[in-house]
């Protein structure tokens, strides 16, 4: 357990489903404290439907626990409104998706300042396009600025989407399953790349994942068990 004060912390959190009308609820998480350091990287293992992409989104406050908290930064998540989670969302964490999800119609540059313009006044105060190709070049797609999604490899759009997560300066970054549409030797490219950004730019790293390699690159990792968090070796 890392002796940095946590920036996210869970507390006893249980999430249930409810598959059909009348039907007894699933518990998905049972009872899982977590603390994760400010800068600290943590990959969460487990087998399809064990309930990491159900953690993930409670981590990224879009989906709330049956019971426990999620504690962010000091911020108990559950007492504040969408609109504040909305901010928080935006400001303070990046997400990352197995599929990209970039938007076709416009370039890589374009792309990965989308995150700002709900704040064009903190945009322009932050020197956010000077940041993206920044970002960009050390990813090495300087070259690609003004190209469009459909020009680029697989390996190249991903890389698009983790500097588009990293525009807005986030304490948090959330990847679920960033390597799992990539072949073997993107995929490590890509982990490498995770885990040199994570030091650099001292963001805190979460990674959803089925890829011991991925895993390994990571400081912790745990796995999904039955509901419950397990400490493996990375």
């Amino acid at each position: 357990m890392s002796t940095v004060a946590p920036l996210l912390k869970l507390e006893k959190v249980t999430k249930h489903y409810v598959a059909a009308a009348g039907a007894e609820p699933v518990a998905v998480l049972r009872d899982v404290d977590l603390a994760i350091g400010a800068g600290e990287s943590l990959a969460i293992l487990g087998p399809s439907g064990s309930g990491k992409s159900t953690l993930l989104n409670l981590l990224g406050t879009l989906d709330q626990p049956t019971s426990g908290r999620v504690w962010l930064d000091g911020v108990d998540l559950s007492t504040l409104r969408e609109e504040e989670l909305a901010a928080v969302r935006n400001r303070q964490m990046g997400f990352i998706f197995q599929s990209h999800h970039l938007l076709p119609q416009c370039s890589v540059l374009e792309n990965v300042l989308v995150p700002t313009l709900a704040d064009a006044v903190r945009k322009h105060r932050t020197g956010a396009d000077e940041r993206a190709r920044r970002l960009l070049q050390r990813v090495g797609l300087e070259a690609r600025l003004h190209h469009r999604p459909g020009q680029l490899s697989g390996g190249e759009r991903q890389r698009v989407a983790v500097v588009r997560a990293l525009i807005n300066q986030p304490k948090l970054i959330l990847a679920d399953e960033p390597t799992g549409a990539l072949d073997r030797a993107n995929a490590q490219s890509l982990g490498q790349l995770l885990a040199g950004l994570n030091r650099e730019e001292g963001v805190t790293l979460v990674v959803v994942t089925h890829a011991a390699e991925l895993a390994r690159q990571m400081q912790r990792a745990f796995e999904l068990r039955d509901g419950a968090l397990v400490a493996v070796q990375p």
